[in-house]
């Protein structure tokens, strides 16, 4: 999922394991909650926040709140408080790393469905069988029923829905055929066997696909109200089955939240109001927290991070996820990936995150990064520490490192025909305005210029219109982030394949986009672990698409005596149960 913030601190750990049912040929696994809550009306009692309503600043205007069209972690973290997939990020009540007891981690669990069973079919499918919860409502008070899944699943893979992330249910039988125009939408491997059932029939048995059902582009929305298409800029329109509901709406403002009197968990409820605060302003944002008018916020201007971190005000949490930039490569002259290889290794990646960032983000040796699973214990350590780098990451005491890769950086710009930079056209570099995003810009631009030779001119954009000139392909060189979707490199890689809804690079390879379908058909967990290490060998040491900086991880910072906050390490934060003491 894109990253919009710049973030900078230390990478250290992995994603709380999921609830991942085991398999095997022809055999069934049923699982169920023992204590599900159900509600048919609206509860009369007061949740237990008792009138604390709770302020935060993550971003400004998103570019998008409809689950299926958002790509984003902003935008993703307003829609899980309002809407709710079968599955569900929880409060495990385990204290997440480094956050000094004010946030938890998230597990796992049962969301719109209490049960599900898996059956592996004799030719290699899986069937997943959701059973809905009783009592389950949409904020308007009308049943959701597993009909809602189908047509929001449907609505996915649909062509004309143009969503980023159509691919990640390409899992489902007939979806990449859907999705290529070969078949209707209603041929889709998901049906409603009753209002209470949804059945999902998948290609192959995915480790992580309960994961997929905790997603927000997986989660319902109706099809009388989607059929608006500004069904998203009001309260009265933007109808929504999670635990909050939306109550106002100002754009480049607010949006302001409070509990969905039709949710089966209510009671349980924290804020009473919940209201974003649309800001892209450090300095304000920092104001606002230092004055009581934000109860949360993620960044800090850079020069504010070291004194906030040595205070214990600015907490750390792990993040599974990597900042990069990334290359057009269907135009000149980054459609060579000599050009694209002698731009990558001429990043001193040590200066970055110690004279910028300043607080010891990992330097990036590859595109995956660490804290990623490695297929289910197959060798005990995780995906990045198997796969290695691709190039030394680190600058070194005496430099010798990054010497060493500029020189192979001006070898390769002049059998790409540039040597010294001589007759190199002058490039653009596209970022999101923020000052951090703007220090490394220009730190990346004085690299270029000193070890290449060449000419990079710097252009920033507001978020939302920066995001639709990456998509459109209309630069040549941008900056970018990904934050993994679950916790599997399958959600590093396939986002590169031809004609993939987030391959803001347009990289288009036959190889590439065999060898991912490929693991994604393996049986096998070693095999398959193999083939995405080999899938990222031709994006990196092959093509260069992406040159990576950095390994993300998550600050943020939390009024006093607010508990109750729990987080998910691909960059979810939850604070539809947090209480003031």
């Amino acid at each position: 999922m894109k990253k919009r913030k710049l973030v900078s601190l230390l990478l250290s750990g992995a994603l709380v394991v999921g609830l991942l049912a085991g398999c095997g040929g022809g055999t069934s696994t049923s699982t169920e909650t023992p204590d599900t809550q159900e509600s048919v009306t609206p509860s009369s009692e007061t949740p237990s926040g008792d009138g604390f309503e709770i302020s935060l600043s993550i971003a400004s205007e998103p570019q998008t709140i409809d689950p299926a069209l958002n790509s984003a972690v902003d935008g993703a973290i307003m829609i899980n408080h309002m809407f709710e997939g079968l599955m569900r990020w929880e409060d495990s009540g385990s204290e997440t790393a480094g956050s000094d007891g004010t946030c938890t981690d998230a597990q796992l669990g049962y969301g719109q469905a209490e049960s599900y069973d898996k059956v592996v079919n004799e030719d290699g499918t899986v069937t997943y069988t959701f059973h809905l919860r009783d009592g389950i409502k949409w904020s308007d008070g009308k049943d959701v029923t597993a009909q809602d899944f189908v047509f929001s699943w449907q609505r996915l893979v649909t062509p004309a829905t143009a969503a980023d992330y159509s691919y990640m249910i390409d899992c489902v039988v007939n979806a990449n055929a859907i999705m290529n125009g070969e078949m209707e939408p209603s041929e889709l491997g998901v049906k409603a066997v009753d209002d209470k059932t949804f059945e999902v029939t998948i290609t192959s048995d995915l480790p992580y696909f309960t994961e997929i059902c905790a997603f927000p582009a997986t989660f319902p929305v109706r099809e009388d109200v989607v059929s608006d298409s500004q069904w998203t800029y009001s309260p009265d329109t933007y109808i929504s089955n999670g635990p909050y509901k939306m109550t106002a709406r100002e754009t480049n403002a607010q949006i302001v939240m409070e509990p969905n009197e039709y949710y089966y968990g209510v009671d349980s409820l924290g804020p009473q109001k919940i209201t974003f605060k649309l800001m892209d302003d450090q300095n304000a944002q920092l104001n606002g927290f230092k004055t009581g008018e934000l109860n949360f916020i993620e960044s800090v201007p850079v020069d504010e991070v070291a004194g906030l971190l040595a205070s214990g005000e600015m907490k750390v949490v792990d993040y599974l996820g990597t900042y990069y930039v990334c290359y057009q490569t269907q135009k000149a002259p980054f459609d060579d990936p000599r050009v694209r290889k002698a731009f990558t290794l001429a990043v001193d990646r040590t200066y970055i995150v110690n004279e910028i960032t300043q607080t010891g983000q990992v330097e990036a040796g590859a595109y995956v990064p660490a804290g990623v699973y490695d297929a289910e214990g197959v060798t005990g350590d995780d995906f990045r520490t198997v796969g290695g780098n691709y190039y030394e990451p680190l600058s070194g005491d005496d430099n010798v490192n990054y010497e060493a890769n500029c020189e192979e950086a001006r070898a390769l710009l002049a059998e790409a025909g540039y040597p010294n930079g001589e007759g190199f056209p002058v490039v653009e570099y596209l970022y999101n305005t923020d000052d951090n995003h703007k220090a490394i810009a220009e730190a990346l631009q004085n690299m270029w210029q000193t070890e290449l030779g060449v000419t990079v001119t710097l252009n920033n954009q507001e978020w939302g219109t920066f995001l639709q000139t990456r998509k459109d392909g209309d630069y040549s060189i941008a900056r970018n982030g990904w934050i993994a979707d679950y916790n599997d490199p399958m959600t590093f890689l396939d986002m590169f394949m031809t004609g993939g809804g987030n391959n803001d690079a347009q990289y288009s390879s036959e190889e590439f986009d065999a060898k991912v379908q490929e693991a994604k058909a393996a049986s096998d967990p070693a095999q398959r672990m193999q083939l995405m290490h080999e899938a990222e060998d031709i994006l990196m040491e092959q093509d260069w698409v992406v040159n990576p900086l950095y390994f993300y991880t998550q600050s943020y910072m939390l009024t006093d005596g607010i508990q109750g906050m729990y987080y998910c390490p691909l960059g979810y934060f939850f604070f539809d149960h947090c209480t003031q003491g």
